[in-house]
Parts: structure tokens; C-alpha cells; sequence
């Protein structure tokens, strides 16, 4: 069904029809829920370039993602936080414009997205510390989240993020709890922001315990399986090896695994793991009972919500920057267990 044959079925205008649809404060509450229970009843679904000439939107929202040699930012937990904000740009009839740049050419395609009036929005991936990113879009005037917070950044800005330290230093305490000492950290690279609250966690709960930290027991890269298990692989192998890892995400905690069964060692009770864990849809932490300790929280919720913060902020651009932080929840897995007699 198009508008003109809804238009004719509900007796109005086509221009009314559209207002409904779209919003307008002067179509009436009883005229505007008539045309709404009349659309999704037809299974009637707007044309957005149509939508777009009226409203003078775009009905896009942006993701420039640069294809970078130090940081590949379209993994499986970026495809999770786009599924989440994807459905709720097609429930608000948005959709989805993904730019990928190299990384020298990012600061351009936010200057071209906004100059070509394309998008009406964007959100921010992986912000590091002082992200010029943030102020450029403020500059553009250029509707934005960020996911994730930028330390340094003097500007208001709207986010969603996890309390990255918060979370790493309540696992870094339970393993102290259960008696480890030589406690590990894989982290992600500590050139993104979240890595280094992470970091800062870690090294918070260590202090905390009177335990010098080891940089020996320390690495930081891509947050692949891969790099996981060298890690692991390489520190089980030091004179006085860690008998817990805190890893920064599932993805670490797989290859850190996969190093501990090599040595011939158990899980749980020769080396104690604790991961951060995304909630990935593809990816779940065990079926039913955890694999892995782990602080827990949704990256596709995460995206989800960071959408709805920018289309309410697209609808009225006068309100003022909303900042979200939330707490990840512990999960008791297999993956822990008292520290091993010497």
C-alpha cells in the first residue's frame, strides 16, 4: 500500500496522512493515532526519500568506521552494537549509512556527511582519550553520541559507556578474594579510552591489596583469540607464572583458555579467569551455566540506546547533551576458583 491508497482509505488528505505519520504537532492526537493504527494494520511503510524531501531530513544515520592497521574496528562485537542500533532506526523509519575511510581521511568524511546533508546524525566508535573527533562534531554542528566517554575532553558531549574501571577493579578484587596474587591483564589497546580505565582498575584493586603490579604480567593489543593465547601461552611459561587473568573481553578469554588446556592445565582450578563480557548475540558465554566469570553488559543494548539518545536529540536539537554510565553485572562462571596451593 502507498500513501495515496492509505490517504484515500482513511478519507484524508495525503498531506495529513504525512503529517501523521511524521509527527507534526498540528495533526490532532485522534487524527494522528487513526493514521498510525491504519498504517501498521496495512503494514503501510513510508518511503524515507520521500520523508526526507518533506521533512527536510536525511532519515540516515551515520557510522564512519576507518579501516585501521593498528585497530579493526568491525568485529563481532561492533556487529552486535549495530544490530542493536539498526532496529531501532527501522522502527523510527532511519536508516543506516556506513562510510569506511582510512584512518587519515576520518575527519574528512564528518566534514563531507555533514556538507552533503546526508546523515542526520552520527554515532562515535571507539573514542580514545581527548578525541578530536568530538570537538569536530561540535563544530559541525553535526548531531552526534559517542559510545564509550573520551578522558580530557573539556566539552559536553552525549554518551553511553560502562564503568569500564568500576567493573575491572570488582574482578580483579574477587580474584584477589579467592587468594591469587599473580593476577594477569590482557587488556584491548590502551590507546582507546576504555582500555585504559580498565587498566586503571586493575592496577586500583592491586594497589589496594599492598601487590606491586608486574609489568611482566601485563599486555595490551587487538582484542583478538589469537593474541590471548600468546599471551597466555607465554606468561604460563615465566618462572613465577600468573594463576589468574583478568581479560578484556570473551574474544582474549578464548585464546587464554585454549593456552591453560595446552599446559596441561584446569581451568577453574590450576588458573582462574575473569573476562569482560559484551553479551554478544553470536557469541554467548556458555548455554545456560557461564563458561567464564565475567562483569556482563549488552553492547546491543548499548547500541540500541545510544539510537534513541540521537533521534531524540535529531527531533529537538535544543536539548542539552544526555550521558549515560552503566554498571556491568558480576557473573559466576567456571573460570574461577581459589588460588592454588604452591
Amino acid at each position: 500500500m502507498n500513501l495515496r491508497e492509505l490517504s484515500e482509505l482513511l478519507g484524508l488528505s495525503q498531506t495529513t496522512v504525512s503529517r501523521a505519520l511524521n509527527g507534526y504537532p498540528e495533526v490532532n492526537e485522534a487524527t494522528r493515532r487513526k493514521v498510525q493504527d491504519a498504517a501498521a494494520l496495512h503494514n503501510y511503510r513510508p518511503n524515507t526519500r520521500a520523508q526526507g524531501l518533506a521533512t527536510g531530513r536525511a532519515k540516515a544515520i551515520g557510522h564512519v568506521i576507518p579501516y585501521s592497521t593498528q585497530h579493526e574496528m568491525v568485529n563481532v562485537i561492533f556487529a552486535d552494537f549495530i544490530a542493536g542500533a539498526g532496529e531501532t532506526y527501522a522502527e523510527h523509519g532511519y536508516d543506516l549509512v556506513m562510510s569506511m575511510v582510512s584512518d587519515e581521511n576520518e575527519t574528512q568524511a564528518y566534514r563531507d556527511l555533514t556538507q552533503k546533508g546526508s546523515v542526520d546524525g552520527v554515532i562515535v566508535h571507539g573514542p580514545s582519550r581527548n578525541d578530536q573527533r568530538i570537538e569536530l562534531l561540535s563544530e559541525l554542528g553535526l548531531p552526534f553520541v559517542v559510545h564509550g566517554r573520551s578522558t580530557d575532553v573539556a566539552i559536553e558531549y552525549a554518551c553511553v559507556d560502562v564503568n569500564n574501571k568500576r567493573a575491572i577493579e570488582r574482578a580483579t578484587k574477587l580474584l584477589l578474594d579467592l587468594g591469587h596474587t599473580r593476577i594477569a591483564l590482557v587488556n584491548g589497546l590502551e590507546r582507546m579510552d576504555f582500555a585504559l580505565r580498565r587498566k586503571e582498575g586493575y592496577l586500583s584493586a592491586l594497589k589496594s591489596a599492598g601487590i606491586e603490579a608486574d609489568p611482566e604480567l601485563m599486555r595490551s593489543s587487538e582484542m583478538t583469540e589469537p593474541f590471548g593465547h600468546g599471551s597466555a601461552r607465554d606468561m604460563l611459561r615465566l618462572g613465577a607464572p600468573p594463576t589468574a587473568f583478568i581479560c578484556s573481553s570473551i574474544v582474549i578469554a578464548m585464546g587464554v583458555r585454549r593456552a591453560v588446556e595446552e599446559s596441561d592445565l584446569k581451568l577453574g582450578e590450576d588458573v582462574s579467569v575473569i573476562c569482560f563480557d559484551d553479551a554478544i548475540s553470536y557469541f554467548p558465554n556458555g548455554d545456560g551455566e557461564p563458561i567464564f566469570t565475567a562483569t556482563r553488559s549488552s553492547v546491543r543494548e548499548a547500541g540500541r540506546r545510544c539510537a534513541e539518545i540521537l533521534l531524540a536529540k535529531i527531533e529537538d536539537p535544543t536539548t542539552p547533551p544526555h550521558q549515560e554510565l552503566w554498571e556491568a553485572e558480576l557473573v559466576l562462571g567456571r573460570s574461577t576458583g581459589p588460588a592454588p596451593r604452591p
